[in-house]
């Protein structure tokens, strides 16, 4: 069962993708209506996957990195579609879609069976910690997107180049604002992901904090995003906050990904 919804949710992905691209270059609204309707069942479908193999191991399934990939798109497309029902933003769909259809096409190179669960996973700290670590990086990851949009739009903007695809661009002042705002709710999920991390770490190994390169890349993380925040209250705006908020979120990206590949208690075993 958990393939067969892993494979519909790959259909719906690849549906969701043309759905989305067919609303930016066609006058027609139909295709930016369906496709919200597409993404949604995709989000459906994949939560129903999760929700098999959770149930089928006993525990919330985070813990390699086909569980991990698998989990952060399918929250991340969740959160897509709030701000898509909030603010209708039909680039960011066109943007998310084919990210989704690829991420899960890469969660089946890393399918792997069901294992027991790790003595130092087996912690009612397991679904704390990964869900609001893995909300905030979700939340990064829609103002990774409405930067890159941003600086993609701005120089189009400065070269005149206006009109086709462009039109559905929404302002630079929503792109801005949705990378504030999203900024603004990723920086606590965050950091009490890491404190939620560092009291788990307390009850496993005996310390609050372990010198390795998941937790050295994430308080990384957190002190660039402190910093971005910071200097956002005074006054950053525009493509400065843009470019900083890409940097970010690569480092966020490197510490959840390339960390699985590196020594430590965390590496490839946690995602």
């Amino acid at each position: 069962m958990e393939i067969v919804l892993l494979t519909s949710t790959l259909v719906f992905y690849l549906l969701s993708t043309v759905g989305f691209l067919l609303a930016l270059v066609s006058p027609q609204q139909l295709f930016g209506r369906i496709a919200p309707g597409l993404l949604l069942v995709a989000c459906a479908t994949h939560g129903g996957a999760i929700m098999v193999r959770s149930l089928s191991v006993g525990y919330i399934a985070v813990t390699n990195p086909y569980e991990a990939v698998s989990f952060f798109t399918w929250i991340t497309s969740g959160l897509f579609l709030l701000v898509q029902w909030r603010s209708s933003l039909t680039v960011l769909g066109a943007v998310v879609s084919p990210i989704g259809f690829v991420l899960t096409l890469g969660v089946f190179v890393l399918y792997t069976q069901a294992r027991a669960l790790p003595p130092a996973l087996q912690s009612s700290w397991l679904p704390v910690h990964v869900t609001l670590a893995f909300l905030g990086n979700a939340v990064f990851c829609v103002a990774f997107f409405a930067s890159l949009i941003y600086v993609f739009q701005e120089k189009r903007l400065k070269g005149k180049k206006i009109g086709g695809v462009l039109r559905h661009l929404p302002s630079l002042e929503t792109l801005d604002k949705l990378n504030y705002r999203s900024l603004s709710w990723g920086f606590p999920l965050l950091t009490l992901g890491i404190v939620s991390g560092a009291v788990w770490a307390r009850h496993a190994w005996g310390h609050f904090w372990i010198w390795e390169p998941r937790p050295i890349l994430s308080l990384v993380s957190w002190v660039l995003y402190a910093f971005l925040l910071h200097y956002r209250s005074f006054g950053w705006r525009g493509r400065r906050a843009a470019t900083l908020t890409i940097v970010c979120f690569a480092v966020l990206l490197v510490s959840f990904l390339g960390a699985q590949l590196l020594p430590g208690r965390h590496g490839g075993e946690f995602g």
